[in-house]
C-alpha cells in the first residue's frame, strides 16, 4: 500500500473516532445515542476491559481486539482509536501552525521506571478493589471529563445565546437548554488534565502516552512482541535523522538506527520523510537484506485537523436557563442521608463503584441532568463518580438512557418496564419542614409529581392535607424531593445500598364512566 494512503487511512480513522466520541459527550439532544455509537465505545480499551470483568459480556471483548491488533501491528489503538491521543495530535498540529515553523522532535531516552511504575500502581489499586487511579488516568475517561465538564457547558451556552438572539426576531427553531451548574471539583480536575495534556503535547509530542498513560504502558508491553514493526533498514539508512525529527513518540534513534517499538504510537509520520526508503514496516524476523512493505514516495497529508479552543463561558448562567428559579422556603430540620442514590441499572453501590471509571458520558447523556459527579460521597475510591442529585433534578420514570450509553457496564442496559419497578431508594417525610405544618398553607407538590403515587395527601387539619409516604411502591426517582419548595427539603430520598424491587402501584379505578352520548356532563 502507498505510504501516503496508509497514513491517510490512520488519520481518517482517528478523526472519525474522535468526532463520534466528542459528539456523544457534547450532544444535548439525545439523538445520536444508539447501537452505532456502541461500536466506538466498545473499542475503548479500559471501558471494554472493565465491562468484561464485571459482566463477562461477549459484547465487551473490544479490549481483546485491541490486544490482537497490538500483537500484529503495535500500538494502533494509541494513534487511531484513543480520543485523547487524537486530541494530543490536534494540539501538536495547532502548535506547529501557531509557531509557523516546522516542528522538530528528537530521540529521548525512555522513562520506563515512571511509566511502568504508574501501571503497577494502577494494577495494584485494582487488586485491592479500588478503581480511583483508573478513574483518574484512563485516557478515555480523561477525555470524557474534559468534554463533559469543559466543552459541553460551552456548547450549551452558545446554543442558548443563539436561541435568545433568534427569539428577538420571532424565530424559535433553536430551543434553549436548561443550564446546570458544573461540579467545581470535576471542572478544575478536567481543566488541570487539559492543561497537562496541552503542555506536554506542545513541549514533547506524545510524551503523555509514554510516561503517564497506563493503557500506553500495557500496550507497550504487548508491542514488544508485535509481528509487524517499523524498523530502520541499516543497509539503506544513512542516519540523517529526518524520520526522528517527525517522530511524536521520540522513539527513533538515528545514531544506532533503532526504533523503540514499545513506545511507538503508530502515527506513521516517519514513513514519508526518508529520502532513501530506509523506514519500513516488516515482520520482526526479516533481516535487512530482504525488502518487505517498501513504500514509494508520496504526497503529504491532505487532512488538516481542526482545533478546539477552551473558552470560559460559565458566568451569567441564569440567562442560559429557560426555567425560572423555584421559590425556596427556609426550613429548620437538616436532611441526613445514610447512602447516596446510584443510577438505575447499577444494582448496588458496591458493584457501581467497582465498575464506573467516571467518564461522565452518562452525565452528559442524562436528559434531566439528575446524574452529577460527586466529591467523596462514595469515599476516596469513588471520586467524581456520578450519583442521583435530586436537588438538581429528578429521574424520568421511563428513561433508561444512562444504561444505554455506559461503556463499562457499571450501569446495566435495562428495559423501561424493568426500570419502573427498580427501587433506587426510599422517600422520607420530615413534617417539621413542610409548609403545611409550618405555614398552615396547602402545598402537595411532592404528591403531584410522584409517578407511582407513593406520596399521597391525607387529611391534616382545617381542610388541609399533608404528605404520607408508601415506600412499598416508591421507586426513589426523586421527583418528590426535587419538587419540594423547602430548604432543607421536607421530603427526601435515601439510597438503597442494594437496589430493591418496588411493588406494582395499584391501578387507578374510574368508579363512574361518563356516557358521552348523553348531555354534556357539566
Amino acid at each position: 500500500m502507498h505510504k501516503g494512503r496508509l497514513k491517510r487511512l490512520r488519520v481518517i480513522l482517528s478523526l472519525l473516532f474522535f468526532a463520534v466520541l466528542a459528539l456523544l459527550f457534547l450532544d444535548f439532544t439525545g439523538r445520536i445515542y444508539g447501537k452505532a455509537s456502541h461500536l466506538f465505545l466498545h473499542l475503548q480499551f479500559v471501558p471494554s476491559l472493565v465491562q468484561f470483568a464485571g459482566t463477562l459480556s461477549l459484547a465487551a471483548l473490544g479490549f481483546a481486539f485491541i490486544i490482537i491488533l497490538t500483537l500484529l501491528f503495535g500500538r494502533i489503538y494509541c494513534s487511531s482509536f484513543c480520543p485523547l491521543g487524537t486530541l494530543q495530535d490536534i494540539v501538536i498540529y495547532l502548535s506547529k501552525k501557531i509557531k509557523r515553523k516546522r516542528r522538530i522532535f528528537k530521540f529521548k531516552k525512555p522513562s520506563y521506571r515512571l511509566h511502568y511504575g504508574i501501571l503497577a500502581l494502577v494494577v495494584l489499586s485494582l487488586l485491592t478493589g479500588s478503581i480511583l487511579l483508573v478513574n483518574l488516568l484512563d485516557p478515555y475517561s480523561a477525555f470524557g471529563k474534559i468534554f463533559a465538564n469543559l466543552f459541553r457547558p460551552l456548547v450549551v451556552a452558545v446554543n442558548n445565546l443563539i436561541s435568545i438572539g433568534l427569539s428577538y426576531a420571532d424565530i424559535y427553531s433553536v430551543p434553549r437548554i436548561k443550564w446546570v451548574p458544573v461540579n467545581i471539583a470535576a471542572l478544575f480536575l478536567s481543566l488541570a488534565w487539559l492543561i497537562l495534556v496541552v503542555y506536554l503535547s506542545v513541549r514533547r509530542g506524545r510524551i503523555y502516552c509514554n510516561t503517564v498513560c497506563p493503557v500506553g504502558a500495557l500496550l507497550g508491553l504487548f508491542a514488544r512482541f508485535s509481528l509487524f514493526r517499523i524498523v530502520l533498514d541499516k543497509t539503506k539508512c544513512n542516519s540523517c535523522g529526518k524520520c526522528s525529527a517527525v517522530c511524536k513518540a521520540e522513539c527513533i534513534n538515528p545514531k544506532d538506527q533503532s526504533v523503540d517499538f514499545s513506545r511507538c504510537v503508530g502515527c506513521m509520520n516517519c514513513l514519508s520523510p526518508c529520502p532513501d526508503k530506509g523506514v519500513k514496516i516488516r515482520p520482526f524476523w526479516v533481516k535487512d537484506t530482504v525488502q518487505v512493505f517498501e513504500f514509494d514516495a508520496g504526497k503529504r497529508d491532505f487532512f488538516k485537523k481542526s482545533g478546539l479552543v477552551v473558552v470560559g463561558v460559565f458566568a451569567g448562567s441564569k440567562v442560559f436557563s429557560e426555567e425560572k428559579e423555584k421559590e425556596v422556603i427556609k426550613a429548620t430540620v437538616p436532611v441526613v442521608r445514610q447512602f447516596p442514590v446510584t443510577p438505575p441499572g447499577a444494582e448496588s453501590q458496591e458493584r457501581f463503584n467497582k465498575l464506573c471509571t467516571a467518564c461522565h458520558l452518562c452525565v452528559s447523556a442524562c436528559p434531566t441532568h439528575v446524574l452529577q459527579p460527586t466529591y467523596f460521597l462514595y469515599g476516596m475510591t469513588g471520586f467524581l463518580q456520578p450519583r442521583m442529585d435530586y436537588i438538581t433534578s429528578f429521574c424520568n420514570f421511563d428513561c433508561v438512557l444512562c444504561g444505554e450509553v455506559c461503556p463499562t457496564g457499571a450501569i446495566l442496559n435495562i428495559t423501561t418496564e424493568e426500570k419502573k419497578r427498580i427501587q433506587l431508594g426510599k422517600s422520607y417525610f420530615i413534617k417539621e419542614n413542610c409548609v403545611v405544618y409550618t405555614h398552615n398553607t396547602a402545598c402537595g407538590a411532592c404528591s403531584e409529581h410522584c409517578p407511582t403515587k407513593a406520596v399521597q395527601m391525607v387529611p391534616y387539619k382545617d381542610k388541609l392535607t399533608i404528605p404520607e409516604v408508601n415506600n412499598t411502591i416508591c421507586v426513589g426517582c426523586g421527583a418528590c424531593e426535587y419538587a419540594c419548595p423547602t430548604d432543607p427539603k421536607s421530603i427526601y430520598v435515601d439510597g438503597n445500598p442494594i437496589h430493591l424491587v418496588a411493588e406494582k402501584p395499584p391501578e387507578i379505578r374510574i368508579e363512574e364512566k361518563i356516557d358521552y352520548k348523553e348531555e354534556f356532563p357539566f
